[in-house]
């Protein structure tokens, strides 16, 4: 999610159509929001400090599809300065690069009183103890409704919840979007009967197997599968983990001394051995993370990406109208139990040291709210955490299955959030992958009793 706040900023066909619309809306139009009716809803004043990584603050023009995008500085002069006209905001923008240190440092500086941030980065905030619970300010504030979050993110995602599960410390604003697409004419091509609505892996490898050689209909090579091969969080390694029922081991992450891994476990050896053959059925560029870059285009030679955002495919079809690709290109449930996969979710937080806790509040509920979850998409195409995000396009099934996993998805040890499995599980997964892709036949269940050896030791190393 993070490479796409930085490289993509979508504006939708929506917004053409009213961007010259009355000037007491918004610039980008009443698609966006509407600037008529708003009034002061808060009295609490004062200034905060807000931190936003990878955001785009003024104006500009979507390099897609050539049309003007309303940045937030446009945004908060329309909306939050009438609403919370008594607090000023005092806002620094961070680029993704940098935004896990240099968030760090503007923390333990105590420069800082509210961040958007990604979701790995804000839970080693928490467990640093640089942030602040928030269950006091909502168990005050009857106007804050939890419930209009999807649920599964409320109630169990690392980057909004201590490692325990006990206390809130972020708002879910923004989600990665991760699903299985795939080729239809590709599978025509091929008479290969199309995906399930819930594909489960053995039908993935099944049918990418009988794709992977030269197209009977075009003569050109086809590959039958793409994923990562140098993932930073190896999100399909957990959608797998999920799938063959496997968490990684018992315990929490603030508690990691008292960690009972199970990495080595017969699940864990099915799903390294599925990737390792998926391995050779995708591009060879796969390792580095590259070869689909045709994917979603006219011109494509790879039947199913698994963890795609579908991003390309809707910047087409917002560009010209043209649902061709749209129709060809089918989202269905990532390859997890049920449709899960691990799910990326950016909160906004607070600072431990927050300057002023109750205007902070304000903010921070301000821009995770249903209006600013809006603005944010019809913008910039970053996808919901609502329940009812009923402003999200009829045809746009990337988004809308992004948002069904995210329900439905509960992270386990196997997530981003943990040290270990950053440090040393994604590495190893990732070796695995290049070693196979390259003909070599790895062990798997050699390689992951390495791993739960070394994990037992990190966890003695942490009491």
């Amino acid at each position: 999610m993070r490479r796409k706040w930085q490289t993509v900023c979508i504006v939708l066909l929506v917004m053409i159509l009213t961007a010259c619309s009355s000037s007491a809306e918004g610039e980008a139009g009443s698609q966006t929001y509407s600037t008529e009716n708003l009034q002061k809803v808060s009295d609490v004043s004062g200034t905060v400090r807000l931190s936003l990584a990878g955001w785009q603050l003024e104006n500009g023009i979507d390099p897609v599809t050539g049309q003007e995008t309303t940045g937030f500085n446009q945004y908060i002069d329309d909306t939050f300065k009438k609403m919370y006209p008594n607090i000023k905001l005092e806002i620094t923008q961070v680029p993704w690069e940098n935004a896990q240190a240099k968030q760090r440092a503007q923390l333990m500086s105590s420069d800082v009183d509210v961040i958007y941030t990604g979701g790995a980065f804000a839970a080693q905030y928490y467990n640093e103890g640089l942030l602040r619970d928030l269950d006091d300010l909502i168990d005050k504030d009857k106007t804050f409704d939890p419930s209009i979050y999807l649920e599964g993110i409320w109630n169990s995602s690392y980057s909004t919840r201590s490692p325990d599960g006990k206390h809130q410390y972020g708002i879910p604003a923004i989600l990665g979007k991760r699903v299985t697409i795939y080729d239809k004419q590709i599978f025509a091509d091929w008479g290969v009967e199309p995906l399930s609505e819930v594909p489960t892996p053995e039908e993935i490898l099944e049918k990418a197997k009988k794709m992977t050689g030269t197209d009977p209909k075009t003569g050109e090579q086809t590959y039958g599968l793409w994923f990562s091969g140098n993932s930073i969080n190896q999100s399909t390694f957990v959608a797998l983990s999920y799938y063959f029922g496997e968490k990684g081991g018992e315990g929490t992450l603030d508690k990691p001394g008292d960690i009972k891994w199970s990495l080595d476990t017969p699940g864990m050896v099915k799903a390294l051995e599925w990737m390792g053959e998926a391995a050779k059925l995708a591009p060879p560029a796969f390792v580095n993370g590259s070869g689909e870059e045709n994917f979603g285009l006219e011109k494509n030679n790879v039947a199913m990406v698994l963890d795609n955002s579908g991003t390309t495919i809707m910047s087409e079809f917002r560009a010209n109208g043209d649902k061709e690709l749209l129709d060809r290109y089918v989202p269905v449930m990532n390859i997890g139990k049920n449709g899960t996969g691990w799910v990326a979710v950016d909160p906004f937080i607070m600072a431990k040291k927050a300057q002023n806790p109750e205007a902070s509040w304000e903010v921070m509920k301000f821009l995770a709210s249903y209006d600013t979850q809006k603005w944010a998409y019809l913008n910039f195409d970053y996808t919901p955490t609502l329940k009812n995000a009923d402003f999200i396009e009829e045809n746009n099934g990337y988004v809308k299955n992004a948002m069904k996993m995210a329900d439905i998805t509960k992270p386990t040890l196997m997530d981003e959030a943990n040290p270990f499995y950053n440090s040393e599980i994604v590495p190893a997964v990732n070796g695995y992958l290049s070693e196979s892709a390259n003909g070599k036949s790895p062990d798997a269940k050699a390689l992951l009793e390495r791993l739960q050896s070394r994990a037992e030791d990190w966890s003695a190393n942490q009491k």
